[in-house]
């Protein structure tokens, strides 16, 4: 698998399937969530309400997985994750791997090659930037899949290059 850096909107991403950084609700919200739901019109949504009546009363627990349409987006599936919020007094590092994981593997089942990512929990979930880039790339890299490529979307110039410099092995933000 190929791990490549674009910054970016992940909504305009040509690939099989994008991750959304969703709330456990499944039913929008802000950031890349809220840019999905709006973008991809209401069959997103739709399917969203569906599984939460099917199979997630509770919402989507964090670290798991699960997809929908793309609905009016270029790519054809969306995987929605639930990320951690960051803490620096408990150590949910593997709550955040579990979502690119799971998230692949949920590409997979589906045949996607290609999978666009946010940087997951790295927004109001004020995961220190860094560190996530490599919790996704120790993730993604562990992971054994039939996908072919994985494109990392940034939201920021910025923040591209505190991932140029993770994974040139340089954290020196």
């Amino acid at each position: 698998m190929r791990i490549e850096l674009a910054t970016g909107d992940i909504t305009t991403e040509q690939v099989d399937a994008i991750v959304n950084a969703a709330n456990s609700s499944l039913l929008g919200g802000g950031g890349v969530d809220g840019a999905i739901h709006r973008k991809g019109g209401p069959a997103i949504l739709e399917e969203c309400r569906a599984l939460r009546a099917a199979h997630y009363g509770r919402g989507l627990p964090v670290g798991q997985a699960v997809a929908t349409t793309a609905g009016r987006l270029p790519a054809r599936w969306v995987i929605h994750t639930v990320g951690p919020v960051f803490s620096a007094a408990e150590d949910r590092a593997p709550l955040l791997r579990s979502c690119y994981t799971t998230s692949l593997a949920v590409a997979a089942r589906l045949g996607a090659k290609s999978v666009a990512y946010p940087l997951i929990s790295s927004g109001i979930y004020r995961w220190p930037k860094d560190d996530a880039v490599a919790q996704a790339v120790t993730a993604l890299q562990a992971e054994p899949t039939t996908v072919e490529l994985v494109r990392l979307v940034l939201f920021d110039e910025q923040t591209r290059e505190i991932a140029e410099r993770v994974l040139a092995g340089r954290v020196d933000s």
